[in-house]
């Protein structure tokens, strides 16, 4: 039996690139929701892994305990700005919950606490977002660039991000698990 499509964009969804999307950062991309309303939407790509060499003030390597620590390409607005998608709930009053157990957000200080930490929470610094206006979202879902599926703290944070487009794919079923099968490089066919 075929799962039913989840066809509701909402904080906390996961957007699923078609094979429609082609090139460039959003190719098999999945993008979490983190808000959605009338005046436009704002993700951010979360299985794009990004090798950069951070500042010693952002980050001191000597100091790096945490292993959960990751970087991710976060999508194409603002890319040298970065935010904090993590698993702590220590500091409400920073942070916005996307789904459960993932918040948003953080300052510095919070950020040299949890890499210090070797039992720290799970934590991508995420450069860049992804933005749409005013019902652009909802038209490039109607015109099939994008699949919908609830996000999980599970699939963000242990899913290898290289993985993550066709695990989920897989895991709606029917004519989305033949879609997890299509190779990358269609001349492999």
């Amino acid at each position: 039996m075929e799962n039913v499509p989840y066809a509701q964009i909402q904080k906390g969804t996961f957007l699923i690139a078609t094979p429609d999307i082609e090139g460039g950062i959003f190719f098999r991309s999945v993008v979490l929701v983190c808000e959605h309303n009338p005046n436009g939407s704002f993700g951010i790509v979360i299985n794009k892994s990004l090798a950069i060499d951070l500042p010693e003030d952002i980050i001191n390597v000597e100091e790096l305990s945490n292993p959960n620590v990751q970087i991710r390409a976060g999508g194409p607005v603002q890319t040298n700005q970065m935010m904090l998608l993590h698993t702590s709930s220590k500091i409400p009053q920073q942070t916005l919950e996307i789904c459960e157990n993932v918040q948003l957000g953080g300052d510095l200080q919070f950020l040299q606490e949890c890499i210090a930490d070797p039992s720290g929470p799970s934590i991508f610094l995420c450069f860049g977002y992804s933005g749409w206006g005013a019902g652009q979202l909802e038209r490039e879902f109607l015109d099939g660039h994008w699949f919908l599926y609830p996000a999980t703290k599970k699939h963000i944070f242990h899913t290898p991000p290289e993985k993550l487009w066709q695990t989920l794919l897989r895991e709606m079923g029917g004519k989305y698990a033949t879609i997890s099968m299509i190779p990358e490089d269609l001349s492999l066919n």
